[in-house]
């Protein structure tokens, strides 16, 4: 289904520099894809101390208990 949008002037004229072979829908669907993408740095501060150091001492067990494998070359 085909709907119609009005853009001005100058948000058309910053999608077509973009746009290159790509169809506006696809140019506007990957403009949004790529803002809904989270980076690493939005988790930084989420936890707190405390769930830090937990998950730290749960690692750092969870590490001791694995064994190196033998690689033979």
């Amino acid at each position: 289904m085909v709907k119609v949008i009005s853009l001005s002037e100058e948000a058309y004229g910053k999608l077509s520099t973009i746009k290159r072979n790509l169809s506006f829908s696809k140019v506007i669907i990957s403009l949004i894809e790529e803002k809904n993408k989270k980076s690493l740095r939005d988790f930084a501060g989420v936890w707190s101390e405390d769930e830090s150091e937990k998950f730290k001492t749960f690692v750092n067990e969870n590490r001791k208990k694995q064994k190196m494998r033998s690689v033979n070359f």
